[in-house]
């Protein structure tokens, strides 16, 4: 009975069913065109999906290989720049070592400029202090570490050389000779004043390679007046009075700034005695010995001194008057 109430009830339903489908054939039709076109819908799906998988494989091995040249090119495009970098690493510190320098040269100047940093009335005061010596050697003396003075003395020492030059009977060629001259000054103001120092050192004295320098320079003062005074009044007597007078103060006056910065009476009797001769015999040599020892070098260099040529009229000899006439004569007489 449940079976076939089961039945009875498909049956009707089915009925039902039969009915609807003979009423709608339309609605029957469009179920199937549905199906039709669901079933074409999962299809197309299937082929878009495929489709695009392939696009995706060809994009891919697309990719690939652009990375592949993109990578290659960019190998050689990296090379290039790592060759650029390089080179603007080398101009750039090429340019940073010429800065360098220039600032360096220009912090050079800084540090001599406090050497030079002087008023005219110091320089003047340090000229008459340089004639006159100290008393007292029992405490190291100040001596001044500027270089201005002692520059202008050996600039106005190789002036009056030259000007002695010209006011004796020295035969100047070449110019003035300035470059000796210089040579000469500059020489023995950086030569003696390097040596002084080395002794200095050996003797355990207290004092500085500046301080040396201003000392020399300042000490040149008595010998740019006795040069000046003996070049223009040539007295033998004259000069020995100012080398002993003039020379021996400025000399005494070094020699008692280094006794109270040496300690010892063995090193101060080296140091002093070695400067005092150096100082006193340079100023002789100067005057005595430096023009005739630049007129050596010169004919040494450009051979003797020899007179300028010149043209002098010579007498014509009789035969040569008496044979002119008779020329004259014969030819008169031909015409």
């Amino acid at each position: 009975a449940a079976a076939g109430g089961g039945r009875s009830g498909t049956a009707a339903e089915w009925g039902g069913f039969e009915d609807n489908m003979q009423g709608g054939g339309s609605a029957v039709i469009d179920m199937e065109n549905m199906d039709d076109t669901s079933g074409s819908s999962f299809e197309d799906m299937g082929e878009m999906h495929q489709r695009m998988k392939e696009e995706e494989e060809e994009e891919e091995g697309e990719a690939g290989a652009a990375e592949e040249e993109d990578g290659e090119f960019l190998g050689m495009k990296g090379l290039r720049g790592q060759l650029g970098r390089q080179v603007a690493d080398q101009m750039w510190q090429v340019g940073k070592r010429q800065a360098s320098r220039a600032f360096s040269l220009y912090a050079n100047i800084d540090i001599l400029r406090p050497y030079f940093d002087v008023e005219p009335v110091q320089v003047r005061a340090r000229l008459l202090e340089s004639m006159i010596p100290v008393k007292m050697i029992n405490f190291p003396q100040k001596i001044a570490g500027e270089l201005y003075g002692p520059l202008m003395l050996v600039f106005t020492l190789v002036a009056i050389l030259l000007h002695g030059m010209k006011t004796s009977d020295t035969i100047i060629r070449e110019g003035t000779l300035m470059g000796t001259a210089i040579g000469t000054c500059f020489g023995y103001w950086l030569g003696v004043s390097s040596f002084i120092y080395f002794l200095a050192y050996l003797c355990n004295a207290q004092i500085t390679m500046v301080q040396m320098l201003s000392l020399l320079g300042y000490g040149l003062f008595g010998h740019c007046i006795t040069l000046f005074v003996t070049y223009n009044i040539h007295f033998h007597s004259l000069f020995y009075i100012f080398w002993l007078g003039v020379g021996g103060l400025s000399t005494l006056r070094m020699v008692a700034v280094l006794v109270s910065r040496t300690v010892g009476h063995t090193q101060r009797l080296i140091l002093c005695g070695t400067l005092a001769a150096l100082h006193m015999l340079f100023l002789l040599y100067l005057h005595f010995a430096y023009h005739k020892v630049v007129e050596g070098i010169l004919d040494t260099l450009e051979g003797p001194n020899m007179p300028p040529f010149q043209r002098v009229a010579r007498d014509i000899p009789v035969v040569s008057n008496a044979v002119l006439n008779t020329t004259a004569k014969a030819i008169a007489l031909t015409l």
